[in-house]
């Protein structure tokens, strides 16, 4: 049976009892209910938008045999009142791969200083990387990542403003030079170029073989929906599409509908006019 504990200090805890990134880790192991865990999440860690959790990841590493049972870890789940997501202070995951061999899922939030390194993991079944902007060099190394059992990958690509400094050719690249031949889910998000990024989906190879497609929280607009609309009745294999947080008009979502997917068109949006441009915004940026 699976149980989850959330780990985290709040700013008073942060400042009056000097809890922080460096404590976290003995306050974990100090947990009579630690070792009956299988998901282990680790929330704010009292100044995230200044101190990394780089200790945190060192500490796991350094007692990775009572780290074993661990299959499913959250680094940074915090909202934006503890620390606005493009503040997160991230770190380096390059020997977190060989200290858990057990784990099955990893989420990071936060995308500022996050380095993956070569990643290789024969066990892990779901990465999901949560920001406002993602760079390209760690688009570069999920694309190299050797990962056999990947069922799951969930991108938020985010915006040019906090971070995310590639295209859609960059995701193009990630797509063709990915090897994840077990993958089910795809989910390419929260894009201010989500028209183009959900045309290079269509057009990857993973298309024949997920059954779950998520193009959600970004700028997809009718343009994209009608690459849509022409696509996934080729592939019967997917039986959900999540499009919510969109600027679909009401005329496509009622085609979209017709679709033979479980579809997820929630949160509508409409665009802004201002001295004659228009403006869209991808669901999480800051």
């Amino acid at each position: 049976m699976e149980k989850l504990k959330t780990y985290s200090y709040d700013y008073e805890q942060h400042e009056d009892e000097n809890k922080g990134a460096d404590t976290m880790i003995a306050d974990i192991l100090a947990d009579p209910e630690f070792p009956e865990l299988t998901e282990l999440i680790i929330g704010s860690w009292g100044w995230a938008c200044e101190d990394s959790c780089q200790p945190i990841l060192d500490g796991i590493i350094e007692h990775a045999e009572q780290f074993s049972h661990i299959q499913k870890l959250f680094i940074g789940d915090m909202d934006y009142e503890e620390c606005e997501v493009s503040w997160i202070i991230q770190g380096n995951y390059s020997r977190l791969w060989e200290a858990m061999p057990g784990l099955k899922e990893l989420t990071i939030k936060g995308s500022c200083d996050l380095i993956l390194g070569q990643v290789c993991h024969e066990g892990l079944e779901s990465l999901t990387i949560i920001c406002g902007g993602l760079p390209s060099s760690v688009i570069k190394e999920i694309q190299e990542a050797k990962l056999p059992n990947l069922k799951k990958l969930l991108i938020y690509m985010g915006v040019e403003n906090y971070g995310f400094d590639g295209d859609a050719d960059t995701v193009r690249t990630l797509l063709e030079k990915a090897d994840f031949p077990q993958l089910e889910y795809l989910g390419i998000v929260d894009s201010e170029i989500q028209d183009e990024l959900a045309k290079v989906v269509l057009e990857s190879k993973f298309m024949g073989q997920i059954h779950t497609l998520d193009l959600s929280c970004g700028t997809l607009t009718d343009e994209g929906g009608n690459a849509l609309l022409e696509a996934i009745p080729s592939y019967p294999n997917i039986k959900v599409l999540d499009l919510h947080y969109h600027y679909l008009s009401d005329s496509m979502i009622g085609k979209l509908k017709k679709l033979p997917v479980e579809l997820n068109v929630d949160e509508q949006n409409e665009a802004d006019i201002y001295d004659g441009e228009i403006w869209m915004n991808a669901m999480l940026t800051e």
